[in-house]
């Protein structure tokens, strides 16, 4: 059974950065479609970005933080990673890690909730203007 622990979360300025972690344990972030969610208060959980299995090496960005945020995956440490930049008050969410198993496919390009097996309980991020 995977088990995602997400950390990293916090209060910042707009304009200011912080970096997302999910470390995962009995689940190889390596050989799995991966992504970040968000959730504000009273939305949808909407994606954030998504990741391919290695080999294919495709990422996908929803509209809103293109070009501010960066996802990535860190073999040796097993853990995936959502670097955020230029944050912005809209941004200010929970912030969710989601697994899948094998490669993304149809997964990258839906940006569904229930494409995913396993979830983090979450981490904070609060954007103060």
């Amino acid at each position: 059974q995977a088990q995602l622990v997400e950390s990293g979360g916090g209060s910042v300025q707009a304009g200011g950065s912080l970096r997302l972690s999910c470390a995962a344990s009995g689940y190889t972030v390596s050989r799995n479609c991966m992504g970040w969610f968000r959730q504000a208060p009273g939305k949808e959980r909407e994606a954030v970005a998504i990741t391919d299995i290695d080999i294919d090496d495709t990422t996908a960005y929803a509209d809103s933080v293109k070009g501010r945020f960066n996802i990535s995956k860190d073999h040796a440490k097993n853990t995936l990673y959502l670097q955020m930049n230029s944050l912005k008050p809209e941004d200010t969410a929970m912030y969710y890690c989601a697994a899948g198993v094998g490669n993304c496919g149809v997964r990258m390009f839906r940006h569904r909730r229930d494409d995913f097996d396993y979830w983090g309980e979450g981490t904070q991020v609060t954007v103060t203007s």
